[in-house]
């Protein structure tokens, strides 16, 4: 737990959520700022500022309780859209440093900002990204 983070004080109980699932890795409650109704965050019970530093085994527990509040909201709001959103320093919009992931049913026509248009590549530019990103796997 790290003190003057927010989530882990949530995790904690130290600070109140609207909480919908909780299991020993994870923990699944409410935004209390909604996109849209329905707009829930899953974070590890474990500190990791972001998805460069979340150790993978809690990754999976988050992406597996995601999947499951997931169904619920479809189940129970059945919005004809949803976004599995997760966000990574300050150009990415990422408000608060402890990794975790929000689920955001949308609705057609909601005006949310996420979505980009489709706009071909430059094919050559695209291979050399690509290729500079190779070097870097194992």
């Amino acid at each position: 737990m790290v003190d003057d983070c927010i989530f882990c004080k949530i995790a904690a109980g130290e600070i109140p959520c609207i909480k919908l699932h909780e299991d020993d890795e994870t923990l699944a409650f409410m935004d209390i700022n909604p996109a849209n109704e329905g707009h829930a965050l899953v974070i590890p019970k474990t500190h990791a500022p972001n998805l460069f530093t979340v150790d993978p085994d809690s990754l999976g527990a988050v992406v597996r309780a995601a999947q499951k509040i997931a169904i619920a909201v479809q189940a129970a709001l059945d919005p004809p859209g949803m976004n599995l959103l997760q966000c990574n320093g300050p150009a990415a919009a990422q408000s608060v440093q402890h990794f975790h992931m929000h689920l955001l049913p949308r609705q057609t026509d909601d005006r949310l900002s996420l979505n980009w248009g489709l706009r071909p590549g430059d094919a050559e530019a695209v291979e050399a990204a690509a290729e500079r990103i190779r070097r870097h796997l194992d």
